[in-house]
């Protein structure tokens, strides 16, 4: 397995609220933004709690997430992985998340599954009290819950 680079985070000063997966898919990779494998539930939970439109374009995502003041990014920015298995993930480099927040208005963290909740508890245990560990919007979790995604939401924004 060779490195893989992940995205750098897409945020801005008016963000209140980190989402904070693992590692692009594959297909998040060749589409160049968070969130690009079609099955995965992101976009339509975070579209559909908001009462908006379900993002295709890149553009249309970064809109939408932009408006909302919410930042993504991973956990992981650079390692060796076998297609998009998490489980494969070696030699991570592991994102700097107290910086984003000093760049940003940050006073939530949402982790889209357990990797990017583990690695927050290990490297950064000191964010915990931000933190909810979310069940994953990935195609391959047959736990997914929008119901407890919606209710994470109404802690940080109030619906249209």
């Amino acid at each position: 397995m060779t490195a893989v680079e992940g995205f750098p985070p897409f945020f801005d000063k008016e963000s209140v609220l980190l989402i904070l997966g693992s590692f692009p898919s594959v297909k998040s990779r060749a589409e160049g933004f968070y969130y690009g494998n079609r099955q995965n539930r992101f976009w339509k939970t975070l579209s559909g709690y908001f009462g908006e439109q379900i993002p295709k374009e890149v553009a249309d995502k970064k809109d939408l997430v932009r408006r909302r003041k919410i930042a993504l990014w991973d956990a992981v920015i650079s390692c060796e992985i076998d297609g998009s298995k998490d489980a494969s993930i070696r030699n991570a480099a592991i994102a700097d998340i107290p910086a984003l927040i000093r760049k940003s208005n940050i006073e939530a963290i949402f982790c889209n599954g357990g990797k990017s909740y583990s690695v927050v508890e290990e490297y950064y245990p000191e964010l915990l009290p931000l933190v909810t560990k979310l069940p994953s919007t990935s195609p391959a979790n047959p736990r997914f819950s929008a119901a407890v995604w919606y209710g994470a939401l109404d802690g940080i924004f109030k619906r249209n």
